[in-house]
């Protein structure tokens, strides 16, 4: 589920005002101002205005806000349980009784201008297959992207992520490298460890170097990739 301008939906909670959009002059008051009622694209509170506006009409319909993931909302009705999932304006949800997804869906359409995508097959990097004995979840085309993106789809395979011993250190007298390039390969390498466990501890070892990571720390991240 989509949606649609969904930053337009969100309810300022304090004054803003801007300037009249050039081409939109008023020919009586040029110099006049507009008072938002609601966010416009590009306002730092427009994320956090729709939001709010989302939850206070989810928990209107009875829902309650996941305690450790507050993107996450659910409702148990007689036995059953549907969840839905928010990132910014795409909404995921499901349930044990299908008839409570489709009213849930009717009551977003009446609330907000929606577009349903159909079944889930891809989200967040996920990619999601759907059988009738359960459902399967893997990351291989974010994989493939990630090591198109760092330039080592043509790097020999290793059997393991780390050469033993398993240890780390500063390397106080080895040569720094990029923060922000290293700290944005460990993000991505984190992001696999939702299915990929056996690279957990690697990874953890060279998130502990993210300050001032030197190339020996790389060497063992590129391993890992490998």
């Amino acid at each position: 589920m989509d949606v649609k301008s969904a930053f337009l939906n969100g309810k300022l909670s304090e004054e803003v005002y801007v300037e009249q959009p050039p081409g939109f002059f008023g020919p009586k008051h040029p110099h006049y101002v507009y008072k938002l009622d609601k966010a416009l694209y590009g306002l730092k509170q427009a994320p956090r205005a729709w939001y709010d506006t989302l939850f206070s009409f989810l928990i209107s319909e009875k829902f309650e806000r996941g305690k450790i993931d507050n993107t996450l909302f659910f409702r148990k009705i007689k036995g059953h349980i549907i969840l839905v999932q928010i990132y910014v304006d795409d909404i995921i949800f499901g349930s044990t009784n299908p008839s409570l997804c489709t009213r849930f869906v009717e009551r977003m359409k009446r609330e907000f201008k929606m577009g349903m995508m159909g079944g889930l097959t891809y989200f967040l990097g996920l990619q999601i297959k759907q059988y009738d004995k359960g459902t399967f979840i893997y990351q291989g085309k974010y994989v493939k992207d990630m090591l198109k993106k760092f330039d080592l789809t043509q790097a020999s395979a290793m059997k393991t992520p780390m050469a033993p011993p398993l240890t780390l250190n500063k390397d106080p007298a080895g040569k720094p490298i990029n923060v922000t390039a290293y700290r944005g390969v460990i993000g991505s390498l984190l992001y696999i460890t939702v299915n990929r466990p056996d690279i957990m501890y690697s990874t953890c070892l060279c998130v502990r170097y993210q300050s001032e990571p030197k190339e020996s720390h790389l060497i063992a991240v590129k391993r890992i990739f490998k």
